[in-house]
Formats: structure tokens, C-alpha cells, sequence
């Protein structure tokens, strides 16, 4: 009769040895379904969240500044009017 240690030992390592060959699969799969998804993205012209969010960051800072540009050019058109009201009163 074989001896039950050896069996479940040998048994023990071939699990072992099929979880591994799994892992190794899944990876493999992951990567596939990966580029896949990347080429499916790519060709319906979208943009990665994380793009997505630099682009937005960008826009904000522009339109940010673009506000400041707009309060100067605002404040400096007052000081004319007046430098010309004045100009014109004198």
C-alpha cells in the first residue's frame, strides 16, 4: 500500500504547480484583454481618465487666468475713460 504522506505530498505539489500554470494564464489573458482595450479605445478616439483629468486641470488654470486678463483689461479701460474725461475737462 503507497504510503498516504507521499500521496497527499506529490498531490499537494501538482495543486501547487496547477495554481502556479493559472496565475501564469491569467497574467497572460490580462494582458491581452489589455491591449485589446487599448486598440478598441484608441480607435474610437477616446482618452484615459488620467488624460482626461490633466486636460481639465489645464482648462481650469487657462480659464483662471484668462478671468485675471479680463479684470485688468477692465480696470485699465476705466482708468482711461477717466484719464480722458479728465483730459477732456481741463
Amino acid at each position: 500500500m503507497p504510503d498516504p504522506k507521499k500521496i497527499f505530498g506529490d498531490a499537494s505539489k501538482a495543486t501547487g504547480s496547477a495554481f502556479s500554470v493559472l496565475g501564469g494564464i491569467k497574467e497572460e489573458i490580462s494582458g491581452i484583454v489589455k491591449g485589446r482595450v487599448d486598440e478598441v479605445l484608441s480607435s474610437l478616439h477616446l482618452v484615459r481618465r488620467e488624460e482626461f483629468d490633466i486636460v481639465t486641470e489645464i482648462a481650469s488654470r487657462t480659464r483662471s487666468a484668462q478671468e485675471k486678463l479680463e479684470e485688468q483689461v477692465e480696470n485699465l479701460e476705466k482708468r482711461i475713460a477717466r484719464l480722458e474725461s479728465k483730459q477732456n475737462n481741463d
